[in-house]
């Protein structure tokens, strides 16, 4: 068992029972953002400037120092945007980012009460790994030492995975997934042991694609995320919706984005009967509510 249309089955929106969020809710609201170690004696994982004649190069030195800007500065304007508000995320996280040079981020978002999601034992497609099972297996493992609670969430590198991975994921320890972008509800699936549930998640609303694949404008964000949201809102008078967004510190946490991030948070923010959570809080509602499966 490992092809999707063997692990859960199709479903049509207009058919399903209506699902009723806490307290009756019209909107779960959920925000990931994506920590990332970036080994700079490996290829790097994305290019903002491409390297000469398009060669991959090794040190990469522009496109790591910009990733790492997101550690030393953006970070932390997202995190003081979050805690003004009482709001928290949920952090994608590699494991490598929860000891040495990099820990203090993970201690900063620990002490937020954010919530830790694996995303690989480093930053690195599972395709590519000789052990895909030990890999996870390691990241497991290091978030809940870290966090002192077993995780429940990942987020592969890249969102990609093997037709073996969700097996795995399960194997490990894993609850849930948002490496599959297909629905506004959670999707049960099956495993070769524990059943995994697929997040809903929108690569359309992460500003990797939105701003660094696509080259938008900083203030698009600020209208797609608006119009991506008033859509589901008056939907979810009939038919409660989830939404997400997905974020990286070193895009963005830069200046000339995050006036548009916090924009378009605070509007949502003006608005009744909308939950905003962590991925962990819309799994705990789904599992522990028979009506939803």
């Amino acid at each position: 068992m490992n092809r999707p249309e063997q692990r859960f089955e199709y479903s049509a929106m207009p058919d399903r029972a209506k699902l009723t969020l806490p307290e009756g809710k019209r909107i779960a609201v959920y925000t990931v953002v994506n920590i990332e170690n970036w080994d700079i004696e490996k290829p790097i994982a994305r290019e903002y400037v491409t390297s000469p004649a398009g060669v991959v190069t090794v040190p990469n030195v522009p496109n790591w120092a910009w990733h790492e800007y997101g550690m030393r500065v953006g970070i932390w304007r997202l995190l003081d945007f979050f805690n003004k508000h009482n709001l928290t995320a949920t952090t994608a996280i590699n494991a490598t980012v929860l000891s040495g040079a990099t820990e203090p981020v993970a201690k900063a978002m620990k002490e937020a009460g954010w919530e830790f999601m694996g995303h690989g034992f480093h930053q690195a497609a599972l395709h590519t790994v000789s052990d895909q099972l030990d890999n996870i297996k390691k990241a497991y493992q290091a978030l809940e030492n870290y966090t002192g609670k077993a995780p429940k969430g990942w987020l592969g590198p890249g969102l990609h995975e093997t037709l073996d991975t969700l097996d795995y994921l399960a194997e490990a320890g894993f609850k849930y997934v948002c490496d599959f972008p297909m629905d506004e509800h959670p999707v049960a699936m099956q495993t070769t042991s524990t059943p995994m549930v697929a997040m809903p998640y929108s690569m359309e609303l992460s500003d990797l694609p939105m701003m660094v694949v696509h080259t938008h404008e900083s203030k698009v964000w600020y209208d797609r995320v608006i119009d991506q949201f008033d859509r589901l809102y008056e939907e979810g008078k009939e038919q409660p919706r989830i939404m997400s967004m997905s974020i990286h510190p070193y895009i963005m946490g830069v200046p000339h984005r995050l006036k548009h991030f916090e924009a378009a948070y605070e509007y949502m923010l003006s608005k009744d009967d909308v939950w905003f959570c962590t991925a962990e809080e819309i799994y705990d509602w789904f599992y522990n509510n028979p009506d939803n499966k």
